[in-house]
């Protein structure tokens, strides 16, 4: 699989990263701690992705309350391969629990997510949020700092706007940022990107698909599927549960049968040729959810093409 340069830090990543926040629950949210892929699950995921050179696994300290990072451990053990790893930190790792980037919890988490993976050092730390409460020359101070004990290679930020980034930039200059980015999220391209890319800094987003969406298994006045993400954790998407969206998804799947593809292929293909976009973190919860992203790779789109794509919605 093609691989990019993960901004200036001098490492790189697989074209696409899986994303493991399924495993052993649905992302940070507490409620569902325990839910998600099971062991035998994840493994089956990550074999498949390893096979396809989908090298760079992305995961957090909350994700499954660190049960994403244990699996992964698990399996680093179980198959002797050593995927480059990007785990996060600020939400918090159980309800009630502490949250934040202090320097103090920083090191204690690091130190935590190290020992669930069974490594010594993550490629890449990020910052899962901004932090109001700590103040950014701290979070700064700290990132550095276990980049230069050989703790992590290179460190990030997630979830951060143009405001908060333009301050970062103020201090330092992350690896990457990752935020969400899709056909129906553009948020981003009013000021995020234009900035990674005036700096050098690399931007790989997540949710691709918008929670499903983008794959076309949704229809307008129907409930969605039993175990979907909109029928399980329906908070993040309901803003897009509209009308006129559902009759962009319609134009969308036309267009992608149009071209012999499924609409996941042709959504992430779509990410895949913007010049900014280094690399693109999907999350299966399946194996066969590999297949859209593997195609994908191999659906080249053109400026012209993809341009046409983005203004169906």
């Amino acid at each position: 699989m093609e691989r990019r340069q993960l901004g200036a830090s001098g490492g790189d990543v697989s074209r696409i990263i899986l994303g493991c926040g399924n495993f052993g629950g649905i992302g940070s949210a507490p409620e569902f701690f325990g839910q998600g892929e099971d062991d035998d699950e994840a493994f089956e995921i990550m074999d498949g992705a390893w096979e396809l050179g989908m090298t760079t696994f992305d995961t957090a300290d909350a994700y499954g309350g660190g049960r994403s990072e244990l699996a992964i451990g698990k399996w680093i053990r179980s198959r002797g391969h050593t995927p480059q790893i990007a785990t996060k930190t600020f939400n918090p790792m159980d309800a009630g629990h502490d949250r934040g980037l202090s320097r103090a919890r920083i090191t204690r988490q690091l130190e935590s997510s190290l020992e669930r993976l069974g490594v010594d050092q993550v490629d890449v730390y990020l910052a899962h949020a901004f932090d109001p409460e700590t103040p950014l020359e701290e979070t700064v101070e700290t990132f550095e700092g276990l980049q230069q004990l050989r703790l992590i290679r290179a460190w990030g930020v997630s979830n951060f706007d143009a405001a908060q980034l333009r301050a970062l930039f103020e201090l330092a200059r992350p690896a990457l940022v990752q935020n969400s980015y899709s056909l129906l999220e553009r948020g981003d391209e009013d000021e995020v990107i234009e900035l990674c890319a005036e700096l050098g800094v690399a931007y790989t987003p997540f949710g691709p698909l918008a929670g499903g969406l983008l794959t076309a298994k949704y229809r307008k006045g129907e409930p969605p599927p039993p175990g979907s993400r909109l029928n399980t954790r329906p908070g993040p998407y309901e803003h897009l549960l509209t009308e006129g969206t559902f009759a962009e998804l319609d134009r969308f799947a036309e267009v992608a049968a149009g071209r012999g593809v499924s609409p996941a292929t042709l959504a992430l293909a779509w990410l895949l040729a913007q010049p900014a976009v280094t690399a693109v973190v999907v999350g299966p919860r399946r194996l066969e959810h590999l297949e859209p992203a593997v195609a994908a790779l191999e659906l080249r789109l053109s400026r012209a093409d993809a341009d046409a794509v983005a203004e169906l919605f």
